[in-house]
Formats: structure tokens, C-alpha cells, sequence
């Protein structure tokens, strides 16, 4: 049988985009394959699971479109299938008054997105979390959590409803044409196909370049290290406590997230890793440390974030530095309050002048829809992203 659509890589973006390729088309033959043998086994099962509401991203860019709109629908896809969520707002803080600038853009990107935002004062914060240490703030009702991975499970179960050929444990080696046809060649053997998606994430390069494309930008992957308050500590936050981001750097630094578990994780830094799935120091792929070492983007980004990368390694090292840096929102905070939790590795666009590929980046063909760059919110969206790949495919089939 031939495959109307394949789609390499499992996480939630691959498994929504086979979801709305399904719902669209009841008779689509659709092939999910991915290398794990679970779905969701690397960035979104290393999720910190929040639902984004679109605060920090450009009006008119695709984050921002895609933001507002997908987390709705994430909120209604989990009430809908009994996933556990809670729309549990979030804060925004300014710790220190040349923080108030940067802030107040953060409120006008919100409203002009869409995103219902008001500002708290000192008193207001402490209210709404008394343990909290700000200035200033700003207050996000849509911001939520729940959990990413239930909801690949959700998504693979309805597909496995609708007769998709799910494969996991089966990595994609090779790619060829015969006649009108891909042919996949996989470690489950061949695939033909008429039209294939590549959602592989942090691999989504290397999938590119496979198929025959050379990719615009490279992946870089970064760690993200978290930890986790002990049992009676993690009431100290209610909700979602942010910093006010850096502008110049694509992260939004050390925060607290009450999960849905009830849990507080503190975190994330961001490290380049070592591997592609480089969750910790110990791991490292000759490999991927020979092609970064070629790679001018890499020397281009070193550059220029240098000092920036130094003090996320050293707060990798050094538990005090990381204690110190959550101190900044939570002055009640010890070392001994927190616990070393599952880092995440997020994959990173880069481009060859140096640049971090801060929005979607999706690159097509004949055959291909290639998803190269999608970070936070991707989580958020991904229902959205999935209708969104699905309507590329429908205009070309």
C-alpha cells in the first residue's frame, strides 16, 4: 500500500498534524512513524506543559497567530478527552524599576495579539502571590497547564481509531524517488508514500537534508536543566511566575511552574548540549560535536553570546548560582529546597550567520513540508500547526 502522507517524528506537532489530516480527509492513508518506541518521548514529554496565551511574541508573526488561537483549542481538546488542565493564570514580574520599560512592551504586544492583560502593582502581586518578590506586574488569566504528553497519547489513540498506520521504533535512514512516489527507507523496512511531513524536531535538519533540501538553518540543541521544590515547599507559588525576558535571547529565563500534578518546578537554564538528545553532560555524540565545530553558525552565535552562555553553564555547575537566580522571584527559596528534576533539550534554528531563528520555520516542496523551527509555543499550538500543515499538503494533493 502506498501512504498518502507520511510523517516522521511523533511529537505533539507530527501527531496534531496527522490528527487534522485525519478529520479533514476521513480517507487519507496516513503513516506516523518516529524512532522511539513512545510517542512524545523528547521534547514534548520534556514539556514544562504550559499553554501559552501569545504575551511575548511580535503581533503579525506566526507565533502570535498561532498562539491565542491554539491555546483555546488545547484547553478545549483536553476538557473534551478528560486530560487533566488548568487555566491557572500567570504573572509576569519586574523585579527592578529598568525592568518597567520592558514590561509595559510586553502589555502592548499582548493587547495588540489579543491577549487580555492587566497590570498589577506591588500590593495586587502580593495577593495573588504573597511569596513572591516584584514591583510591578502583569497578570495573564489565559496562561495554563496540563499535560503534553497525555495529549500525544490522546492524539495517537483517535488515530489508531481512524486506521492510521502508527510505527514507533522505526528511524528513517533513507529517502528516494520512484516515479510520483517517496520511497522511505526505514529500520522497519520500506515506505512508499505520495507526500511526507517532517516533524522530527531535533532532527528535523538532518530529515531535510535526507530528503534532498538543504536546510536554511541548523539545529542547535539546547538543554534545559529544572528542579523541583520538596513536597512542603512547593505551595509557595500558586500559579506561573515569569521574569521579564531578555529581549536580545530567545528564552524567558529561570521561572516557577505549578504543574499540574501540583508540583513546583523551578527552571529551566538554557546549555548548548552535547548531543542531539543531550540531557545531561555526560552525553555526548562525537558527531554532533564535529559538525558544530564546522558549523559557522556556531562560531557566529558563540560570538555573540559568550558572556550570556558563560552564566548558563556556570548556573548548570553550580546549585548556589541556580538558587540565586530563582531567588530573584523567590527570596524564601534554599538549596535544600530543591530537588534535580528532568532536564528537556529544546531544538534551536540557527542560521549560518549566527542568528537564533526565533519564529516558525517551515519550508516546502513537491513532496515535502518540512517543520525546521518550532519552539514555544509549538506545545500551545500544535493543533493549530497540524491544521495549518494539513491545508499545505491539501492545496498540493
Amino acid at each position: 500500500m502506498t501512504a498518502d502522507v507520511t510523517i516522521i517524528g511523533g511529537g505533539i506537532v507530527g501527531l496534531a498534524t496527522a490528527h487534522a489530516l485525519a478529520r479533514q480527509d476521513p480517507g487519507c492513508r496516513i503513516t506516523v512513524l518516529d524512532k522511539e518506541r513512545h510517542w512524545g518521548a523528547h521534547q514534548t514529554g520534556h514539556n514544562s506543559g504550559v499553554i501559552h496565551s501569545g504575551l511575548y511574541y511580535p503581533p503579525g508573526s506566526a507565533k502570535a497567530r498561532f498562539a491565542r488561537v491554539g491555546g483555546e483549542a488545547m484547553y478545549r481538546f483536553c476538557a473534551e478527552h478528560g486530560i487533566p488542565v488548568r487555566r491557572t493564570g500567570k504573572v509576569v514580574v519586574a523585579t527592578a524599576e529598568d525592568q518597567f520599560g520592558r514590561l509595559a512592551e510586553l502589555a502592548r504586544r499582548g493587547r495588540a495579539n489579543g491577549v487580555g492583560v492587566s497590570e498589577l502593582d506591588h500590593a495586587r502581586l502580593r495577593e495573588r502571590e504573597p511569596h513572591v518578590r516584584g514591583r510591578r506586574a502583569l497578570l495573564v488569566p489565559e496562561a495554563g497547564i496540563t499535560d503534553f504528553s497525555a495529549v500525544c497519547r490522546k492524539l495517537a489513540e483517535l488515530l489508531a481509531e481512524r486506521g492510521a498506520d502508527l510505527r514507533t521504533g522505526t528511524e528513517l535512514v533513507g529517502v528516494h524517488r520512484d516515479g510520483a512516489d517517496l520511497v522511505l527507507s526505514t529500520t522497519g523496512g520500506e515506505i512508499r508514500t505520495r507526500r511526507a511531513v517532517n516533524c522530527a524536531g531535533l532532527h528535523s535538519d538532518v530529515v531535510a537534508e535526507l530528503a534532498g533540501t538543504r536546510p536554511p538553518a541548523r539545529i542547535l540543541p539546547f538543554r534545559g536543566e529544572y528542579y523541583e521544590t520538596t513536597s512542603f515547599r512547593r505551595d509557595l507559588v500558586n500559579a506561573l511566575v515569569y521574569p521579564v525576558p531578555d529581549p536580545a535571547f530567545p528564552f524567558l529565563g529561570v521561572h516557577l511552574t505549578r504543574m499540574v500534578d501540583g508540583g513546583l518546578h523551578v527552571g529551566p537554564n538554557a546549555v548548548p548540549a552535547l548531543a542531539r538528545e543531550g540531557y545531561g553532560w555526560t552525553t555526548w555524540s562525537p558527531e554532533h560535536l564535529r559538525r558544530l565545530v564546522r558549523d559557522p553558525g556556531l562560531r557566529a552565535l558563540a560570538r555573540k553570546y559568550w558572556r550570556t552562555g558563560a552564566v548558563e553553564i556556570a548556573r548548570s555547575a553550580l546549585k548556589p548560582l541556580f538558587v540565586r537566580a530563582a531567588q530573584q522571584l523567590l527570596p524564601e527559596l534554599r538549596g535544600r529546597d530543591l530537588l534535580r528534576a528532568e532536564a528537556g533539550v529544546r531544538a534551536q534554528a540557527v542560521t549560518a550567520d549566527g542568528v537564533l531563528v526565533d519564529d516558525f520555520l517551515v519550508v516546502e516542496d513537491e513532496h515535502w513540508v518540512h517543520v525546521l523551527n518550532a519552539p514555544s509555543p509549538a506545545a500551545t499550538a500544535s493543533l493549530l500547526i497540524g491544521e495549518d500543515i494539513a491545508e499545505r499538503i491539501k492545496t498540493r494533493r
